[in-house]
């Protein structure tokens, strides 16, 4: 019998940054180490993934992390993982670690271990194993994990969909979920996302004719937008604008790659001469193709709207096309854009969160999934609270005690002794690690704030020069202000910031000393000056001294 613990280091109360570990006695298995887009509050933040302390601290227990599929919100932190502990091995199927490859340094490549899975094969763990089952989502390979323990089945559903139109490679395998489930599963973890939605996700997942319609309504160029990663678009993308006499220009680089790869790997089946090049780019017939890694959502767009982009400049001919649903988090932000698209004259088109929905769980996909693994503990994941909350519900409404239906927040334990809840109170210190371009490690609360200031209030520069011998001042000192005050109306307050300056400088400097005390001028020069500007302007700008001598 096994003492097993689960708990999430990111994913409950949130969309994106899910990261989900399971403790069974000494063995860790992760699931999923995913990132999550900024909301905009932390100025100049790319991305925030977990933190992963709890991690390198228990490096040497960890049997694996486990990734269900190729989306930044289930594998976008495994390189920055990587990058502090290289040892830590990761499982994915071939599309998956395809794409995690992509963001992992040359150099780290032969240094970490990135073990290439198959669904239906076991992975062996002494006395544990690990099962992947394929399923339903909007990228190929996408699997869900089921983990056997002495005390019976823990399965991760990761996202999915049922969907019978889904075949090849986005194929749910309904025989093996239904096989887990009659072995009998002893917590069930399934996502939240869509809990709130009645009926089945499909055939709302599936867009054609409305692509169709855009295509045929547009007589002139159309740039589209996808989602990262989302092959299923892609492909219902090509497939119409086959039926027509249109190309497509696949912008960026890793956009690019990424469609060539998953072509010679079966995973798209696209016509090769309907792709055109950047010639192709100012014809009205070209549907231009672009995409975000690693960037908040609609950040190349949002470019090009600004006139940024060196290739695309927006003509009022042009149709925008958002061809993925909005989603919580990102409404605002879409808005504004098809705001900017509206001022540049242009046409924008998007899908309708109502009518369309993205490839995840609604509330009757969920009932089906219960009913196949018939849980005796159910633990609803990723979501916002009250998504957790609905998919909670529809558990007990399907006859699973509400003893029996954990609702927990990230670092909350969930623990099992002989297969029986032991109520514990037990938490895991978590945080989030704030990713700025490709910085390794956390930007932090200091540097955050040092941005804060300077948006709201500007920053002054105060600039001296001494002598080397005399210490007296012989140059300056000289005042640089950028986004404090508008200079040209404001001579008056410059000068008295020089006279202040310099009278701060000089009383720092004892005659015929031969050492100064920089660091108590910048100081006394930066308490001066906060209080004069305060008084005069109401701001505080950041206030930087340089003193040299020469």
């Amino acid at each position: 019998m096994s003492k097993i613990k689960i708990f999430s280091l990111g994913g409950l109360n949130e969309n994106g940054k899910n990261m989900y570990v399971v403790n069974v006695d000494k063995d860790i298995f992760v699931f999923d180490a995913g990132l999550k887009y900024d909301n905009d509050l932390n100025l100049g933040i790319d991305y925030i993934i977990p933190n992963f302390d709890y991690l390198k601290k228990n490096k040497k227990r960890i049997k694996g992390i486990f990734l269900t599929h190729g989306h930044e919100g289930n594998m976008g932190a495994v390189p920055d993982i990587l990058e502090k502990i290289p040892e830590v091995p990761v499982y994915g199927t071939k599309l998956t670690l395809d794409i995690v490859k992509k963001d992992i340094l040359k150099n780290y490549l032969d240094k970490v271990k990135l073990i290439e899975i198959k669904p239906h094969n076991k992975i062996a763990f002494g006395k544990n194993c690990i099962f992947p089952i394929g399923v339903t989502h909007s990228i190929p390979d996408a699997v869900c994990y089921v983990l056997y323990t002495e005390d019976g089945a823990i399965v991760y559903t990761g996202d999915f969909v049922f969907d019978s139109t889904m075949i090849g490679a986005y194929k749910t395998d309904i025989g093996k979920l239904a096989y887990v489930g009659k072995q009998g599963v002893l917590c069930l973890l399934a996502e939240s996302f869509y809990a709130d939605k009645l009926g089945h996700t499909s055939p709302n997942n599936r867009v054609s004719d409305f692509i169709k319609e855009v295509l045929h309504k547009s007589e002139n160029r159309i740039i589209a937008t996808i989602l990262p990663a989302h092959f299923y678009r892609m492909q219902e993308i090509f497939n119409e604008v086959e039926k027509t006499h249109r190309k497509i220009v696949i912008m960026g680089k890793p956009l690019q790659e990424l469609i060539n790869n998953a072509i010679n790997d079966g995973y798209l089946s696209i016509n090769k001469n309907r792709i055109g090049t950047l010639a192709d780019l100012e014809n009205k017939n070209s549907i231009v193709l672009i995409s975000d890694e690693k960037e908040k959502p609609f950040a190349n767009l949002e470019r090009i709207i600004k006139g940024f982009d060196k290739f695309i400049k927006i003509k009022e001919s042009d149709t925008i096309f958002i061809t993925e649903p909005s989603y919580p988090g990102i409404e605002k932000r879409l808005a504004v854009i098809m705001d900017d698209i509206a001022m540049l004259g242009a046409d924008a088109v998007c899908l309708s969160s109502k009518k369309h929905l993205l490839h995840h769980a609604s509330r009757e996909d969920l009932m089906l999934m219960i009913n196949l693994m018939n849980p005796k503990y159910y633990f609803p994941v990723k979501g916002e609270y009250r998504n957790q909350y609905a998919n909670a519900e529809i558990a007990e409404e399907l006859g699973i005690s509400k003893e029996n239906i954990i609702l927990k927040l990230n670092g909350d334990v969930f623990e099992m002794v002989k297969g029986k809840n032991t109520n514990s109170t037990e938490h895991i210190e978590v945080d989030e690690i704030l990713i700025d371009g490709k910085s390794q490690g956390d930007i932090g609360n200091l540097v955050l704030k040092d941005r804060e200031m300077l948006g709201e209030n500007g920053i002054v520069i105060i600039s001296c020069t001494l002598d080397k011998n005399t210490k007296k001042i012989v140059g300056g000192p000289e005042i640089l202000t950028r986004g404090f005050i508008y200079v040209k109306e404001s001579q008056d307050l410059l000068e008295e910031t020089k006279k202040i300056s310099r009278e701060v400088i000089e009383s720092n400097i004892e005659v015929n000393s031969k050492r100064v005390d920089y660091s108590k001028i910048k100081n006394d020069v930066r308490d001066v000056l906060g209080k004069f500007f305060y008084k005069a302007t109401e701001s505080k700008p950041m206030i930087i001294t340089v003193i040299q001598e020469v």
